[in-house]
């Protein structure tokens, strides 16, 4: 690809993310409600050294927002959803991206987020798939779902970053419904019989 091509290509994206940034901000003006995770995700992009104009020099950093990655100017870049979920990339990890000449994203993990785990059950809600956990709901990314081949239902182990609030999960594992009754129901008859209690036996 000439560059010439990625020049113009890079014309196209940045004034699509100045309109998406414009109307933005007229949605503020309008309504008073302010995008605060994300303006929270473009400050720390900002901090990072890493070029960000990808014509000079070609490489961008920037702050992966649980589905794209954000640079420090605002500008979104989207991220294979097939790579973010086999690497498992949580939200607010530090990313490069490299443009080649031939015109190739190639995105890298460069400063992941400490990680927590917490466990849910994947549900359906407003056509995206979730996982409820420690009474919120976190998104998912499609390709996670389906790589698990996960069903509403399942209990899913999720990573959040440690230190702060977040509206995406990235998927650990996935422990199948069936499987998940079929063990909550042997502890409880474990803890049953330790407690003295009698557990119902089936005669042959």
């Amino acid at each position: 690809m000439s560059d010439d091509i990625i020049l113009q290509v890079q014309e196209l994206i940045e004034s699509a993310n100045a309109s998406l940034k414009t109307a933005h901000a007229l949605l503020r003006q309008v309504t008073g409600v302010t995008d605060t995770d994300r303006e929270r995700i473009v400050s720390r992009a900002s901090t990072m050294s890493g070029s960000t104009s990808p014509v000079s020099g070609k490489v961008v950093e920037g702050i992966f927002d649980g589905q794209n990655m954000v640079d420090g100017s605002g500008q979104t870049y989207p991220v294979p959803a097939n790579y973010a979920s086999k690497s498992k990339l949580v939200e607010s990890d530090g990313m490069k991206l490299t443009i080649t000449d031939e015109g190739k994203f190639i995105y890298k993990q460069i400063a992941p987020v400490k990680r927590r785990t917490a466990v849910g059950v994947l549900i359906q809600e407003d056509g995206q798939y979730k996982v409820l956990a420690e009474g919120k709901a976190y998104r998912l990314l499609l390709a996670s779902v389906t790589f698990y081949r996960a069903e509403v239902g399942d209990q899913v182990t999720i990573l959040l970053p440690e230190d702060m609030e977040a509206k995406w999960g990235a998927v650990e594992n996935v422990l199948p419904k069936h499987i998940a009754q079929a063990a909550a129901r042997a502890h409880v008859a474990s803890e049953s019989t330790e407690d003295g209690e009698l557990s119902p036996r089936v005669s042959s």
